[in-house]
């Protein structure tokens, strides 16, 4: 097997350092053995090959054996600085900077190349994260939940900006048109377009040189998917947002610009208003939200988080959980039970099968939401599910209270109710015992993989988003 390039720099080393210890130069020890010192040199510097037969001149030249110089550790510190310079610069992660690598010589300082090599393992250790995302990804986002938790999920600041913009374009009351969605955007320099090329990696993409926002073509017929892509693309601008440094830099500008939009798409003095009568009336209902406002069930229950602990002192839980049980996003402040990992992760947990985000599958009815109460160990929650389905598969929407504040909710007549004790795995966890008896050790099921786990971010100045797609669209609509 032929050797690596690495194995050949640190043989050339290790003859070096031999050579020069015996007080040779390049052409003294290559008249004892024969050949030119300029091949010498070549063979120092890892460039070429010796043949057995010039090793054994060499070690015989130099006073060694020829196991010495095989050897695969550095002769000494200096040389195993160069190494490790020499592997640094040639990895795939130094030559994607586009980066010229730093020519070692005799006059640089040892000190020279270790700072060098500090950069080099700062590098490593940022692309070891990157590779990390979903752990990075994670943490990030814990740390956000909790920031929004101590704020009982409310930003004042984007509520105001929200209102100050819906005024400019003329819009008082009602859903939020498309039309005023619009004018929104030309009031910041912005044409709306829509093409059935944007990149696959992109929601949407701002021209900033030509003032345009590009725009799904899936999106023209309507609803809430136009207007809330078209303002989180404006959010960007109005927010001030520049490329995020890192992961939870980008989490916390998709929640800013998320926000912005359900603002703009239920605004506050109109949305507390709503809410506020419907208080009154003792007829809270995700449903009723939703349709006054023109949104998705799952857009009216976040804001409802947003507004509900604020402006009428309610605390409450928003779950978004598939099919499986599996939660993808939420959002409690009423002390819920929900399963966590050692992190303090919710997402990718999978609910008890006595909640109704989860048990709500097995229901007939698909197109009402439906009500439960449910003991835990916490207290009593009461609480609102609506399922759903997308090309992804099934999903439920949950928005629930504890059992003091249902009296303000439409369902709180139901007489469902279920006790869940997880986390202890009697709950639901383990299986009934004359199942476990009837299959234990008969039966082995095939586990599914998603393979998202194993996919790191693409690289890039904005967190999954592939650059060059990205940069080629623009190109591709800034000449047409």
């Amino acid at each position: 097997m032929a050797p690596t390039s690495l194995e050949l720099s640190t043989l050339g080393h290790r003859i070096r350092h031999q050579r020069v210890s015996k007080g040779l130069t390049l052409d003294e020890l290559g008249e004892l053995v024969g050949v030119a010192g300029s091949q010498l040199s070549l063979i120092e510097n890892g460039k070429r090959e010796p043949k057995l037969s010039l090793l054994q001149a060499i070690a015989t030249a130099t006073g060694v054996e020829v196991t010495d110089l095989l050897s695969t550790e550095p002769p000494n510190r200096r040389a195993a600085l160069e190494i490790e310079l020499e592997r640094a610069q040639a990895s795939s992660t130094f030559r994607q900077l586009g980066v010229p690598a730093v020519r070692v010589t005799k006059g640089i300082p040892d000190e020279t190349i270790e700072s060098i090599l500090g950069l080099h393992r700062e590098l490593q250790r940022r692309e070891r994260e990157a590779i990390a995302t979903p752990e990075e990804a994670r943490r990030a986002n814990t740390e956000l939940r909790l920031r929004m938790r101590e704020r009982d999920n409310y930003l004042g600041e984007i509520e105001q900006l929200a209102e100050k913009q819906l005024k400019a374009a003329g819009h008082v009351s009602g859903a939020l048109t498309h039309r005023t969605v619009g004018i929104m955007a030309e009031q910041l320099g912005f044409e709306l377009l829509y093409v059935n090329d944007l990149p696959h990696s992109a929601r949407s993409v701002t021209d900033l040189e030509h003032g345009r926002i590009y725009l799904p073509p899936a999106s023209i017929p309507g609803g809430h998917g136009l207007r809330s892509m078209a303002l989180q693309a404006m959010a960007h601008r109005l927010l001030g947002h520049q490329p995020p440094t890192d992961y939870a830099d980008f989490l916390e500008q998709r929640l800013e610009i998320n926000y912005f939009a359900a603002c703009a798409l239920m605004p506050e003095a109109a949305s507390v208003a709503y809410l506020t009568q419907a208080k009154r009336d003792r007829n809270l209902a995700v449903e009723d939200f939703r349709d006054t406002f023109g949104v998705t069930h799952e857009a009216a229950a976040m804001r409802m988080t947003n507004l509900l602990t604020t402006h009428l002192g309610i605390r409450l839980h928003f779950l978004r959980a598939d099919g499986s049980g599996a939660i993808s996003r939420v959002y409690e402040n009423d002390d819920l039970p929900v399963p966590h990992d050692v992190t303090g992760s919710i997402e990718g947990q999978i609910l008890c099968r006595r909640f109704l985000a989860r048990s709500a599958f097995e229901e007939h009815n698909r197109t009402t939401e439906h009500y439960q109460y449910t003991d835990t160990p916490a207290g009593t929650f009461w609480c609102s599910t609506q399922t759903g389905s997308t090309a992804d598969g099934e999903f439920s929407i949950t928005v629930g209270v504890p059992f003091d504040d249902a009296k303000w909710f439409r369902g709180r007549e139901t007489h469902k109710r279920a006790v869940s004790t997880c986390p202890d795995e009697s709950c639901c966890r383990r299986p009934p015992s004359e199942l476990t008896q009837r299959w234990q050790g008969k039966a082995w099921p095939s586990a599914r993989v998603h393979m998202q786990m194993f996919s790191p971010l693409p690289r890039g100045a904005f967190p999954g988003v592939d650059d060059n797609e990205v940069y080629a669209f623009l190109d591709r609509h800034a000449k047409g």
